[in-house]
């Protein structure tokens, strides 16, 4: 499974904020799109990421405000990034190895989606539901072998059964 298919089912909404855009304001938008992201982009590009953690850190190191902040001061500036064509797996492992829980996707310099944790574990959870369910329907249907049925038979009326 690849990046792609989790943004295909997901959509293209994308929710993003200028580097001096004031923290207030960008955690109103979280808060009113129920969203935990905001990608930081400047004349098309992407520059940073600005989650619900780094909003934590910025209002207790504010005294419990967000004050005059700037999102530029307190984004993560080197946020991990994949392509459409990175495989889910993959993606598990760079988000698990860096804590992440939103990762941006770039096909090049164009921002394609954001992914979340959440989004990877439900996918992969789909698959592995889709598979269990197609396992189940082979084993129900599986071809009986007439002499395993015969030698079965002839065992249950030897045992007395």
């Amino acid at each position: 499974m690849k990046v792609s298919d989790i943004l295909r089912v997901k959509g293209n909404t994308l929710y993003t904020v200028s580097p001096d855009t004031p923290l207030a304001e960008a955690v109103t938008t979280m808060a009113e799109y129920d969203i935990g992201s905001l990608v930081v982009m400047t004349h098309g590009d992407l520059i940073g990421m600005l989650t619900f953690r780094e909003v934590i850190r910025a209002v207790v190191k504010n005294g419990g405000q967000v004050g005059g902040t700037l999102v530029r001061s307190v984004m993560d500036d080197a946020p991990l990034t994949c392509t459409p064509g990175t495989d889910i797996n993959e993606v598990r492992r760079m988000m698990l190895g860096r804590h992440a829980r939103y990762m941006p996707v770039l096909d090049g310099r164009a921002l394609m989606g954001v992914i979340s944790f959440y989004d990877v574990a439900k996918s992969v959870v789909e698959a592995q539901d889709f598979e269990n369910r197609m396992l189940k329907a082979y084993i129900r249907d599986w071809p009986v072998d007439e002499e395993a049925r015969h030698g079965d038979a002839q065992a249950e009326g030897k045992s007395g059964n």
